[in-house]
């Protein structure tokens, strides 16, 4: 295992036989967002998404939360607390730049990414989740939007995320009453894919993030871009992107050994070329 220097405290990283895992670490403050994390999260997801060492990216919190989002104790010590001594458009430009290289990252980067969620995920860290191709919740986890409680709208691409997993009437329910959704009910309305015992949440993430590392990256990084061109693509474009998608990865080396390997009757080895 590889312990990489993120150069704060706030968000941990290794990476391990394919797998980066990525720890937001604020356990004492459910791992609320910070200047620092935020920073060395985009950092890291820059970096992972260019290393091909990297086949799978996992995403979690240290101590009983996953990310309560962004640290509203902070805000009421500095007052307005969102724009310091930025204008309104300078911070608007931020929050975009922040926005896109972190959970856009999430969503967009063209390897599997999980979210582990050992407790609550609320506000923007909610959003970090649902950016995830994949999520795992501990029974014991909840989700909430949370916006609402403290007057805000939402941010880190929530709302899209949301409405593409649950429909927009189920996701304006969710931002309007801000309830907080348990384990089971996420798994039942589609917010989470798996839901295990708290001591086993990270041998489950484990075990999906090791078998998405050892399979065909080329395929799932083309399987990713027309899943997330079919939330808004009109379908006659999303066929047409599925057949070039296909036919260039049944010239790769991973196709013609898996057929093989289908053919012997025993498991395909995939290389990533």
């Amino acid at each position: 295992m590889t312990t990489i220097d993120t150069g704060t405290e706030d968000l941990l990283a290794t990476v391990d036989e394919g797998v980066a895992v990525l720890t937001l670490n604020r356990p004492e403050a459910l791992n609320a967002m910070s200047g620092e994390m935020n920073a060395a999260l985009q950092k890291c997801l820059s970096d992972f998404e260019l290393d091909a060492a990297v086949k799978c990216i996992v995403l979690t919190g240290a101590g009983k939360g996953f990310c309560a989002g962004g640290d509203v104790k902070g805000m009421a010590i500095a007052g307005d607390g969102t724009i310091g001594n930025n204008t309104i458009d300078g911070a608007i430009h931020l929050q975009r730049v922040h926005q896109r290289a972190t959970s856009g990252k999430l969503f967009k980067m063209p390897k599997p990414t999980i979210a582990a969620l050992p407790g609550a995920a609320a506000g923007g860290g909610l959003s970090y989740a649902l950016a995830c191709d994949l999520r795992i919740m501990a029974s014991t986890a909840i989700m909430t939007t949370a916006f609402a409680k403290v007057g805000f709208s939402g941010d880190y691409g929530g709302s899209y995320f949301m409405t593409q997993l649950v429909g927009t009437a189920k996701a304006r329910e969710l931002y309007y009453l801000s309830d907080r959704i348990t384990a089971d009910e996420a798994l039942r309305i589609g917010l989470t894919n798996y839901v295990c015992e708290p001591e086993e949440l990270m041998n489950k993430t484990m075990e999906i993030a090791n078998r998405l590392a050892k399979g065909p990256s080329v395929a799932y990084r083309y399987m990713k871009e027309n899943l997330n061109r079919a939330l808004v693509g009109e379908v006659d474009d999303c066929m047409d992107l599925e057949a070039t998608h296909h036919v260039h990865c049944g010239q790769t080396q991973d196709h013609r050994d898996a057929v093989q390997a289908f053919v012997d009757k025993r498991e395909p080895v995939f290389t990533g070329k």
